[in-house]
C-alpha cells in the first residue's frame, strides 16, 4: 500500500505508540496516508480504539518480521 509518511514506534510501549502516532498525523493533511510500525502487542487494539475514537481511518493491519504495521488514512 502506498503511504505518504512512515512513524516507526518499534520499542515504544502503551501509550506511547498511540501518542507519538497522533503527533504524526498533525502534522499531515487529510487524506494521506501513515504507516506505523509497533513491536507492542498492545497496539492492534490500541490503534483500531485509536482510528474510532479520532475518525481516522484505518486502512489496512498486519504484520512484518515480527512487527506489526498499521496503515491510517488522515480524516
Amino acid at each position: 500500500m502506498e503511504f505518504n509518511k512512515e512513524f516507526d514506534a518499534s520499542g515504544l510501549a502503551c501509550p506511547l505508540p498511540i501518542v507519538k502516532t497522533k503527533k504524526a498525523l498533525s502534522d499531515m493533511i487529510s487524506g494521506q496516508v501513515l504507516r506505523v510500525i509497533s513491536t507492542d502487542p498492545g497496539s492492534v487494539c490500541d490503534m483500531a480504539a485509536f482510528a474510532e475514537q479520532t475518525g481516522n481511518a484505518l486502512l489496512e493491519q498486519g504484520s512484518e518480521n515480527s512487527k506489526f504495521v498499521f496503515y491510517l488514512k488522515k480524516a
